[in-house]
């Protein structure tokens, strides 16, 4: 048996204000995204925005239903959309948070599983890395790929 190891890098930052201008500006749409949200039952309202190679940017949010399976996160409304709508166009970025009451809540909004593989796809499909930002008031994570969120990602049969 051989041991491996896994590493994985990333930027933290405390606040906003640290960060460059383009990766604060699509924290700021992804936090205005969230008052699309639709959450009347976890009252969780997430917001993504995605970056794309032109640098339009398209944003999403998390739309609940009572049959809970039947909702879909801000991060795959923000993506599919991105695709639909611009799919000459790559990915290039995506930012995600969550508020409540309209103010960001104090840890990140972390992908879920399907949204980790959705991001993996896009990825892709850009045939590029795309950065992860993901954002709370206490810090505010970047990633430069999603094989940092998902290192063993599934690419198909």
């Amino acid at each position: 048996m051989a041991q491996k190891r896994l590493t994985i890098d990333y930027q933290e930052y405390a606040s906003m204000a640290e960060m460059d201008e383009a990766d604060r500006t699509l924290l700021e749409r992804a936090v205005e995204a969230t008052e699309g949200s639709y959450a009347p039952y976890s009252k969780y309202n997430v917001g993504a925005a995605v970056l794309l190679s032109d640098g339009t940017v398209v944003t999403g949010a998390n739309q609940e239903n009572s049959a809970f399976p039947s909702g879909l996160c801000a991060e795959r409304t923000a993506l599919f959309a991105a695709h639909a709508q611009y799919p000459h166009l790559a990915v290039r970025a995506i930012a995600i948070t969550a508020c409540r009451g309209g103010r960001m809540l104090p840890e990140p909004a972390w992908p879920c599983g399907a949204c980790r593989q959705v991001l993996a796809e896009s990825q892709k499909r850009a045939e590029a890395p795309v950065r992860v930002i993901v954002g709370g008031l206490s810090r505010i994570v970047v990633f430069s790929c999603v094989e940092d969120i998902l290192p063993f990602i599934f690419n198909g049969l």
